[in-house]
Order: C-alpha cells, then structure tokens, then sequence
C-alpha cells in the first residue's frame, strides 16, 4: 500500500494536482467578473485582462445581471 509520501510522488496524482491549480484560478477569474463589471469595465476589457473568451465573459456577465445578489448591491 502507497502512503502519502509515495502517493504524491505519483504521476496520477501530480495531473490532478495541477488539474485542480488550474480549475481554482478559472474559478477565481470567473468570480472576478461580475465585480470588473461594476467597475465599469467593459467585457471585451475583462476578456483581455482575465486571458478569457468573451463569449465566456459575455455568459457570466448576462447570469450575473440575473441574479438577486448582484442587483441587492446595484
């Protein structure tokens, strides 16, 4: 049986590790969105700063306009 030293040395366990580095910052930069937006940025600034597809910012723009907690703060 593998213990914990050995397991992270695997190489199943390093794509996952780096899978879910890479899934937290698209997360983070999604989450950042909606705040850009009320800064007054535009979505093809926020595609361009976050390295993100505009039909992407342009989805999360239009969900986050939808939402209750977006238009408590409006």
């Amino acid at each position: 049986m593998l213990g914990l030293t050995e397991l992270k040395q695997t190489k199943v366990y390093q794509e996952a590790k780096s899978e879910g580095k890479i899934e937290g910052k698209i997360e983070g930069k999604l989450e950042t969105i909606p705040f850009m937006l009320s800064l007054g940025a535009t979505v093809e600034q926020i595609a361009e700063a976050l390295d993100l597809d505009i039909k992407l910012v342009q989805q999360v723009a239009q969900t986050s306009q939808s939402t209750p907690e977006t238009r408590d703060k409006s």
